[in-house]
C-alpha cells in the first residue's frame, strides 16, 4: 500500500489548505501518526493482537516481557495515573486492519496530526479513522485564515516523534491539542504510543483530561475512506 502523506495509510486526512497560498509541503501529510494504522512498512513487531497491560491495569509479568511497549508515552500515563491499556500489534496495512487486530470499531482508531498554524506554533488535532479534519473547521475553530502541515524532519523536530508514531503523549513540546467531537461517541479509543505497533486504549474522557484537549467539532465523514467520491 502507497503511504499516504499524513499518516500512511490510504485515508485522504489532510490535503493542502486550499487558504494557505504558500502551499508548504502538499504532498507531505507525514506529520501525524495513527494509532497504529499508519505503519505501511517497516517489520511486524511480534505478537499480533498481543494486549500488554500497563498502568492502572498492568501485568507485571507480561510487561516484563514487552519491554519495548514502555514507550515514554505509556510511562508518562502510568506515572499520571492514567487508566488505559497497552496494546501490541503487528504492522498493519491500514486502518481497517489495525482496527480488527485491535478488536475496536474503526471510529475509535485515532490519528493525531499536526498542523502549523504559524512560526514555531503547531497543534495536535485528534481525528477518529474514517474520518478527516476539515480545514475550514479548523480555521474556524482557531481564529486563523492560514494553516499548513510541517514535513516529516519538522514533526519530528516539534514533537519529538518519527513519522508514523506522532502522539501528544509526552511529546517534547505540549502543543495544545484539539480532539474531534466524533470520538466521544466511543466509550474507549485506541490512540498511538509513540512506537509503531504500540497503541494505548483508554477512555475519551481521560484522554481529555490527560491532554488538556478542546474538543470541537473539526472532522468530516471521509469519502475516499467510505468508498465515495472525494468531497470537493
Amino acid at each position: 500500500m502507497a503511504p499516504d502523506p499524513v499518516h500512511g495509510s490510504t485515508t485522504s486526512d489532510a490535503a493542502a489548505d486550499p487558504a494557505d497560498h504558500a502551499a508548504p509541503h502538499p504532498a507531505d501529510r507525514a506529520a501525524a501518526g495513527f494509532a497504529s494504522s499508519d505503519n505501511p512498512d517497516g517489520a511486524p513487531l511480534a505478537g499480533a493482537a498481543d494486549p500488554a497491560a500497563s498502568g492502572a491495569s498492568a501485568d507485571p509479568a507480561r510487561a516484563a516481557d514487552a519491554p519495548d511497549a514502555h514507550t515514554p508515552a505509556v510511562r508518562a500515563l502510568a506515572e499520571a495515573g492514567v487508566p488505559h491499556r497497552v496494546v501490541r500489534t503487528a504492522i498493519p496495512s491500514g486502518p481497517e486492519e489495525s482496527a480488527r487486530l485491535q478488536g475496536i470499531a474503526l471510529g475509535a482508531l485515532l490519528r493525531t496530526i499536526v498542523v502549523r498554524r504559524g512560526a514555531d506554533d503547531y497543534v495536535f488535532v485528534l481525528v477518529p479513522a474514517g474520518r478527516r479534519f476539515d480545514w475550514p473547521k479548523l480555521r474556524a475553530h482557531l481564529g486563523v485564515a492560514r494553516l499548513s502541515l510541517p514535513d516529516a524532519d519538522e514533526a519530528k523536530a516539534v514533537t519529538g516523534y518519527a513519522r508514523f508514531a506522532i502522539t501528544p503523549l509526552a511529546a517534547t513540546h505540549a502543543w495544545p491539542v484539539i480532539a474531534d467531537a466524533a470520538m466521544l461517541d466511543h466509550a474507549e479509543v485506541s490512540i498511538g504510543g509513540g512506537v509503531r505497533g504500540i497503541n494505548v486504549h483508554l477512555a475519551p474522557s481521560d484522554l481529555i483530561a490527560y491532554t488538556g484537549a478542546e474538543v470541537a467539532d473539526v472532522s468530516v465523514i471521509d469519502d475516499v475512506a467510505a468508498g465515495g467520491a472525494t468531497a470537493g
